[in-house]
């Protein structure tokens, strides 16, 4: 299948996401195949907060990219309702204008309740479409307030989405947002409020502390178009000043370690999902539940194989 969809077998590709959502063995073996290549895209991550248009701006930015006749591919992440897990999935409707392009792999992921809206498949799933030569990944996030700045973790550039209307610039500092934008986008720009809000973000970030990229804030009418090219070409111009700087570089070494960080932590919880059940468990359960064990010395009882 690998090989398959490093010739373009798109069914191919997709059985290859679905394995790494599943995770696993197949998992692993997809992420051992995929390795040597995994440098070859470039990953540009797009959050804001629900219904701030980033799937309506993601979709004009497939079209400046198929504009140069460049192969991109979309990874959107939909959040997992709490109580079911279950996902709509419905960000590619607002694609559907690419959905017939044969430059154009478009993929929706559920959340499945991670941190920011973050599936722990996507870091590999990029590193695949990277493996089978797709130049350009864009990440569509979930847009849950102040968790938004992991998506900074996972992209080579991060554009914020905001609207106007959506908040002081105490509350964008509050969010982490400075910290984490590289491109910031006031979409939705023909409503009122749109340069209320230009003069807050450009404030500041006049107050935090420079460094040699300053975050451009850009408006943008995603549905009409309006000022989308700008937005790519912002995002070209970040991607000439990191790979000049060598910050690139030093973004990726760091997301490898977040990533092994995050493997080994989600090994573990697997492990203790293990721990949760059987008759042992069961034991100290029910002491805990009468009173006759604290939940402390309780959790040192079924960890003490695991020296947890």
């Amino acid at each position: 299948m690998f090989e398959a969809a490093g010739a373009g077998d798109r069914v191919a590709l997709a059985r290859l996401l679905s394995l790494v959502e599943r995770g696993g063995d197949g998992a692993r073996e997809v992420a051992r195949l995929a390795h040597p290549g995994a440098g070859g895209a470039y990953a540009v991550g797009l959050t804001g907060a629900p219904g701030s248009g980033k799937s309506t701006l993601t979709s004009g930015l497939i079209g400046c990219v198929r504009a140069v006749d460049q192969r991109v591919a979309v990874v959107a992440i939909d959040p997992s309702s709490p109580f079911t897990g279950g996902a709509i999935l419905g960000d590619r409707v607002r694609m559907q204008a690419h959905a017939t392009d044969p430059g154009v792999f478009i993929r929706s992921m559920a959340s499945r309740g991670n941190l920011g809206g973050l599936a722990l498949a996507v870091p590999e799933a990029v590193r695949l479409l990277a493996a089978v030569g797709l130049p350009w990944v864009l990440v569509e996030t979930v847009g849950v307030g102040q968790v938004e700045v992991e998506v900074a973790g996972q992209a080579d550039t991060t554009v914020v989405v905001v609207n106007p209307g959506w908040g002081d610039a105490v509350q964008a500092a509050k969010a982490g947002l400075l910290e984490v934008a590289d491109v910031f986008v006031i979409n939705k720009a023909d409503r009122p409020g749109a340069e209320e809000t230009r003069r807050d973000l450009e404030g500041m970030l006049e107050l935090s502390e420079p460094g040699d990229w300053r975050p451009p804030v850009l408006a943008t009418v995603a549905t009409s178009g309006t000022g989308v090219a700008e937005v790519w070409q912002a995002v070209e111009r970040h991607r000439a000043f990191m790979e000049s700087s060598g910050l690139l570089l030093e973004r990726r070494r760091r997301r490898a370690a977040e990533e092994l960080h995050d493997i080994v932590a989600a090994r573990l919880h697997r492990r203790a999902r293990e721990l949760c059940r059987g008759d042992e468990y069961d034991a100290v359960e029910a002491a805990v539940l009468d009173g006759s064990l604290d939940p402390w010395t309780g959790a040192d009882r079924l960890l003490r194989d695991v020296g947890a």
